[in-house]
């Protein structure tokens, strides 16, 4: 990887990868950076020499930032650029929960589309100068540095509390008054056990609270809407490569397991293989770096305009509400039926007790695969098993149930697909009779 420029050598079109930890100096540098031209990387500072060496690769960054000192450093002649508007995206890397993730680029906007690009931020989620932005998922990642850039921008300011932790979040609602956060499910449930513990903190001062990354399970989106002040908690369905839709709770318990209509500004639609397709503006174009036949293969030409897909696949109702099946790739064939993981899991997710599960292929003689879920959580298999036969048609109902302490994650709360298999190799699996 090449990282040979000083700070003093960076133009417009330069990249600087970000291995530091979060905060507020670093979400300055990040929109410093950005209205000057150059391209920040955030990344995990917890990644390996090796995967640092893997990802950076197509990247080629200009300049490594490691060290604290170095983020105070470039942002000592950039402080009077800290809030004017960014000329592109971030160079965000896909999760990699099925591989090496990859350099999402959007290149230098023009003025016009830099402008539209905060814009469609602050039109969609109300950012405003009285907001108090609080941050609980790591920084390097796409969506909590986009709800708090899209904060300072509007003038107001942020609350970084540090690695997570239910108790110290706890502490900052109280002591920092937020307005709106951004969270993983994973980080409600964690909240919500603790408070069950230490009571309900006064959660008045929310206007906004955005959910997204992984699967709710419905016990968890019925309390989220039960304790936060009404119309405030959304969830919204994106990616790194760009934003699909956005979908109040309330729209939710009208059509229970929808993510929402398509974002202003973008068009949803589906093709004959359940692909979902989202055109966009201008600004949201982007290619994957270093590797120009899957941006090919991500991209195509509609009536609405350039859409591109991650390989989802989903329905979109009459009312234009979207609800997804799962991913293409994630696809199991068991006795040449199509079974879709998401499914399945959302159908698991139902039963009391369930705090995770994720459903995978197993190599079977006679079917092909079988369909095995993976589960965490205090709940007997008979119990799985008995509600699968009442919401599940045969195909889909899993043959075994291995029960695990816990599933493979990135730091955002996915599952890692590429490494589901490897439950298979150390749990005790549960057949179906």
């Amino acid at each position: 990887m090449a990282a040979t420029s000083t700070a003093d050598a960076l133009g417009p079109g330069s990249r600087v990868a970000l291995l530091v930890p979060g905060s507020t100096a670093y979400v300055d540098l990040v929109l410093a950076l950005l209205a000057d031209g150059i391209f920040p990387v955030p990344l995990d500072p917890a990644l390996t020499g090796a995967e640092r060496r893997r990802i950076l690769a197509p990247i080629a960054p200009d300049l490594v930032v490691d060290r604290a000192e170095q983020v105070e450093d470039l942002l000592a002649g950039r402080t009077d650029r800290t809030r004017a508007v960014p000329r592109g995206r971030p160079i965000h890397c896909t999760s990699g929960t099925t591989g090496t993730p990859k350099g999402v680029f959007s290149g230098l906007l023009p003025d016009d589309q830099a402008a539209a690009l905060v814009a469609e931020e602050r039109e969609l989620w109300g950012f405003c100068a009285d907001d108090v932005n609080l941050v609980l998922s790591p920084l390097h990642h796409s969506a909590p540095l986009r709800f708090a850039t899209g904060t300072l921008l509007a003038g107001g300011r942020l609350v970084v509390p540090g690695k997570f932790d239910p108790a110290r979040v706890t502490a900052a609602i109280r002591d920092e008054r937020p307005t709106t956060m951004f969270c993983v499910p994973t980080h409600l449930q964690r909240l919500l056990a603790h408070w069950d513990d230490v009571g309900v903190p006064d959660l008045t001062s929310f206007r906004l609270v955005a959910h997204a990354g992984a699967p709710c399970p419905p016990a968890i989106k019925e309390r989220l809407v039960e304790l936060f002040p009404s119309g405030s908690t959304w969830e919204f369905y994106g990616s790194t490569e760009g934003q699909f839709t956005a979908c109040r709770s309330e729209d939710w318990q009208r059509r229970p397991g929808t993510v929402g209509r398509a974002r202003p500004g973008r068009t949803l639609s589906v093709d004959a293989d359940g692909h979902i397709w989202c055109a966009v503006p201008d600004h949201a174009r982007f290619t994957y770096l270093g590797a120009p036949e899957q941006t090919a293969a991500a991209w195509r030409d509609t009536p609405d305009g350039p859409a591109f897909t991650v390989g989802d696949v989903g329905r979109i109702d009459d009312d234009g509400y979207l609800f997804l099946d799962g991913r293409r790739t994630d696809l199991i064939i068991s006795g040449g039926v199509n079974v879709y993981p998401l499914e399945v899991e959302n159908a698991l997710r139902e039963v009391p007790g369930v705090r995770d599960v994720a459903v995978l292929g197993a190599p079977d003689p006679d079917w092909g695969q079988r369909v095995v879920a993976a589960v965490v959580g205090d709940v007997e298999p008979e119990t799985l098993r008995a509600h699968a036969r009442e919401v599940l048609a045969p195909a889909k109902r899993p043959k075994d149930y291995l029960p695990v302490a816990e599933l493979p994650l990135t730091p955002t709360g996915k599952v890692r697909r590429d490494r589901l298999a490897d439950l298979l190799l150390g749990g005790a699996v549960d057949p179906a009779p």
